[in-house]
């Protein structure tokens, strides 16, 4: 697995975990949780997936399918390719 740069990761992080923390109503430190513990999160780590090849707003709805099916690949942004 070839892990992508930290910067660019911290930009994700920081972009979702603001998302999260807005619509969840969660603090900071309870939405970073519960993105970094994320099959998504796992996903957006490892460079070979292309995860970046979307912007926070859709690496957020794709959490957010995770949240509710249990697999971010039910997304539409990743089976919709």
């Amino acid at each position: 697995m070839k892990r992508l740069e930290p910067e660019t990761i911290d930009y994700y992080n920081n972009e979702v975990v603001l998302l999260i923390s807005e619509k969840y109503r969660l603090n900071h430190m309870e939405a970073f949780k519960a993105f970094v513990k994320s099959k998504t999160h796992e996903m957006l780590e490892n460079a070979d997936c292309g995860m970046t090849d979307f912007g926070a707003g859709a690496i957020f709805e794709i959490w957010e399918c995770e949240k509710v099916t249990g697999d971010p690949k039910n997304s539409i942004y990743i089976w919709g390719e």
